[in-house]
């Protein structure tokens, strides 16, 4: 029990003296941070959800901060490559036109042309609406 007590009370000590050697910088990037992350966690349901702004703020903060802080936020260096990865692949992807590519007249021709070779092969439903297009 005793032994517990010091060895927590060295730790404490310990840490106060590095935290005494961190810059201002990283120390007032850590607690924007922090508080930056409180916030999304308060209006958070069941999972937080981050929007682009918290994303923008977060990935931001993260420069700042020291390696050893930074793998123990939420947004992770794992998470901000992530981020990253998916930007880059929206922003270089094609948009898709919506629904489905017309059929060429040729094609369309020549299925109505088999369809009335073979009549008992081709569903009538099928040939009503290739008669409609």
């Amino acid at each position: 029990m005793c032994v517990t007590l010091v060895y927590r009370l060295l730790v404490t000590v310990v840490s106060w003296l590095a935290l005494l050697a961190r810059s201002s910088l990283s120390k007032d990037a850590e607690i924007l941070a922090l508080r930056h992350e409180v916030a999304v966690l308060r209006r958070a349901a069941p999972r937080p959800h981050l929007s682009w702004s918290d994303r923008a703020v977060l990935a931001a903060l993260a420069q700042v901060l020291p390696k050893a802080l930074r793998a123990r936020r939420i947004v992770t260096p794992g998470t901000l490559l992530r981020w990253h990865r998916r930007m880059a692949a929206a922003k270089w992807r094609q948009p898709r036109a919506p629904g489905r590519p017309p059929v060429p007249d040729e094609l369309v021709a020549l299925i109505l042309r088999l369809a009335r070779q073979n009549p008992g092969y081709v569903d009538p439903g099928i040939m009503w609406s290739l008669a409609a297009e």
